[in-house]
């Protein structure tokens, strides 16, 4: 570091340094008690003016700390000083508190060109502090919730109680489903939270959109294919049903009309007998593929105890150990952790491995090498999933798209539910089921709990 050679401060400590030798020169050389006590009072007063001087600096400091502090960055400090370091330290203090003032007024108009953005996006954003008073309240929130003015969030509780009460509840990365009438709209609102930090104080930033449209057209879509599978497995029965009672009543209608005593042949009554046991069948079919229809309709609720991934797993495999090696396919299970457990329904989840199981069975054509894989971990939010692979044909990008929809199958005996009805377990279960696959390589399931 360059010592200053013109400080103010080097005469006063060399001043007082000689006030003290002649002090202790006349009190212990000479004796002379009189001139001691004249240098030892011009001692103690350059230590007063030195003190004084340091304190000067120290207070500036000090002021400058204070507009920081209290957010006073108007404050500036005088350069018309004699004393030149005096006057280099208040030049760098204000050259200090003018880059401030300069790094505040950016920040400043950041935020307000932020937060004009902010209220202009289509979507509905609130942000609001711990206290509940609502620091952005955007025009698209606004409108979505018919309300023109909040100061704080338990304002909102004349648009819904239930509204606030999951603001409130949220915590980062939450989401949730809301269904409320607003007016005499009906709105579904997807709320999602994130919890950050504003100029020290914790914030909560909720993103709200209205998904009633999108759902609507979804249902609809759904509706379409449900009922297009539908038409197509009741005309499937109903329409030889219908051909072949004309056909028996065209047999039978000559022979209930006046003035015909004839007695039906042999080939005619068998005729008669194999439509009506064709009829008999094909109903059977329909009442059979109606009790399945019910099915999708009536999933009991889940009541979920903790259950152990391997014990669950290694059941599954020796209910089909016999037609595994029947087919001559090779299943393999993992577990990590291997003490793995899941709070669900047994049964329920049971059913849906079953479904996954048997389709991977049936995945296969005469190929030689058969492989199921069943492995059971964590995901990186510590979430348990079971993932059933195999590597039969795989399902082409256009099945792959319809394999949830309720009687939609790509197997000559299947029923074509059973997908369907395992992500609806899945779904009581607050968890998902999805696919991936690739033709010639095989398909894998993933449960999600």
């Amino acid at each position: 570091m360059h010592f200053n050679w013109k400080s103010p401060v080097l005469p006063r400590v060399a001043f007082l340094a000689a006030s003290l030798f002649l002090f202790a020169f006349f009190a212990f050389s000479r004796g002379d008690w009189f001139y001691a006590l004249v240098f030892f009072a011009i001692s103690a007063y350059q230590v007063k003016l030195l003190i004084e001087y340091l304190d000067r600096s120290n207070e500036n400091i000090a002021s400058f700390l204070d507009s920081i502090q209290f957010d006073d960055l108007s404050y500036s400090f005088k350069t018309e000083s004699d004393d030149p370091a005096v006057k280099r330290l208040h030049q760098e203090l204000n050259e200090a508190m003018l880059k401030l003032r300069n790094s505040r007024r950016e920040k400043d108009s950041e935020f307000l060109f932020f937060k004009n953005i902010v209220m202009h996006v289509g979507i509905g954003l609130i942000v609001f502090k711990e206290d509940g008073n609502i620091e952005i309240f955007n025009s698209a929130a606004r409108k979505l919730l018919k309300i023109n003015r909040a100061e704080n969030v338990s304002d909102l509780k004349v648009v819904s109680e239930t509204l606030v009460n999951v603001f409130e509840k949220l915590k980062t990365g939450g989401r949730e489903l809301v269904r409320l009438k607003i007016g005499e709209e009906l709105v579904q609102l997807s709320i999602y939270a994130i919890e950050l930090t504003l100029r020290g104080e914790n914030v909560k930033l909720i993103s709200i959109q209205n998904i009633q449209s999108e759902l609507e057209e979804k249902e609809m879509e759904a509706w379409q294919n449900l009922v297009r599978v539908l038409t197509h497995e009741i005309m499937n029965s109903v329409t030889p049903i219908s051909s072949l009672a004309g056909i028996v009543e065209e047999e039978l209608k000559p022979y209930v009309g006046d003035g015909h005593d004839a007695p039906l042949t042999k080939e005619q009554l068998s005729d008669i007998h194999l439509s009506l046991q064709t009829i008999s069948k094909r109903s059977d079919g329909l009442i059979h593929f109606v009790k399945e229809f019910r099915s999708l309709t009536s999933i009991p609720k889940p009541k979920p105890t903790q259950i152990n991934v391997r014990s669950l797993l290694e059941e599954l495999t020796i209910l089909h150990k016999r037609e595994l090696a029947d087919r001559n396919i090779q299943l393999t299970i993992s577990v990590y952790p291997e003490d793995l457990t899941i709070s669900a329904d047994k049964n329920m989840v049971e059913q849906v491995l079953i479904n996954l199981l048997r389709n991977a069975m049936q995945a296969f054509e005469e190929q030689e090498n058969k492989v199921i894989e069943i492995k059971a971990s964590v995901n990186e939010k510590s979430r348990p999933l079971i993932a059933v692979k195999d590597n039969g044909t795989g399902i082409d990008p256009e099945a792959m798209e319809k394999i949830f929809i309720p009687f939609f199958t790509t197997k000559k005996t299947g029923s074509g539910i059973g997908l369907s009805l395992s992500r609806q377990i899945m779904r009581q279960h607050q968890g998902t089921l999805t696919v991936k696959s690739t033709v010639g390589k095989g398909t894998e399931f993933l449960m999600r709990f």
